[in-house]
């Protein structure tokens, strides 16, 4: 199985980089290969920018809430100078509304996330080790989801959903399995107590059994600051073996 590591921590001397290290040689050892994601090392930009409205076009768009959209409008206007407004214009030439989104999701969708995208797609199963920030993931991961899950990509709207209907969304993946690693500051019966449930809500089942991933396990290595040594070479083992059983 080839398997799509994507990787958050900003410190290549962090106990996450530990559980990355131990991770991916378990992955080895069973005859996986992988692909590590190094969000910081890479640079990636998580923040939604303009140049992100082509990946979040989509032809799927009922036909009334097109009209409101007013693309045409929006994207000549959009251009720029009166310069790149004529060449936006000419571009465009007698396309209709359908036809520029077309356009625009070919030509004009961020090659970073289009890299990113390609590297999902040839995974068979995704892993993601990164801290916990705000029982949630640290933003340049929240940022990777914001900018790689889009639609047509990650997932179908109907009409149902476009209306506001959360059950009309349809996943696009077929990956059999995402795994998430996290370390955290508070203990095992913190998590016990409540935050778990809350994180996996949004974590695992919105941002990934949502989109169509089959299985999704989310393994937490708790206080890992405050854990002993013996605690600590445990976490670790217990990363090598996630591996070895993936």
């Amino acid at each position: 199985m080839h398997v799509l590591v994507v990787y958050a921590n900003s410190n290549p001397k962090s106990f996450c980089h530990a559980i990355l290290d131990e991770f991916t040689a378990g992955l080895r050892e069973a005859g996986h290969s992988s692909e590590v994601v190094d969000l910081y090392a890479i640079e990636f930009d998580p923040v939604h920018r303009p140049r992100d409205t082509p990946s979040w076009l989509s032809e799927s768009v009922p036909d009334d809430l097109l009209d409101r959209m007013h693309i045409r409008e929006s994207v000549i206007n959009g251009a720029g100078n009166p310069l790149r407004r004529f060449a936006m214009k000419r571009m465009i030439g007698d396309r209709d509304d359908r036809g520029i989104i077309r356009m625009l999701r070919e030509r004009f969708q961020p090659k970073d996330v289009l890299a990113q995208q390609q590297k999902v797609a040839r995974a068979q199963a995704l892993a993601f080790i990164a801290p916990v920030h705000f029982l949630a993931f640290p933003v340049i991961l929240k940022g990777w989801f914001d900018r790689v899950w889009t639609p047509g990509f990650a997932y179908d709207l109907t009409e149902e959903a476009w209306r506001g209907d959360i059950n009309g969304r349809r996943g696009i993946l077929t990956h059999e399995k995402a795994l998430i690693m996290q370390t955290t500051i508070w203990d095992e019966r913190s998590y016990d107590a409540g935050l778990r449930d809350a994180m996996c809500k949004i974590m695992d089942e919105y941002t990934l059994t949502y989109p169509g991933i089959k299985e999704v396990e989310h393994v937490l290595f708790h206080a890992v600051h405050g854990a002993d040594d013996a605690t600590r070479r445990g976490y670790l083992e217990r990363a090598r073996k996630l591996g070895k059983e993936f």
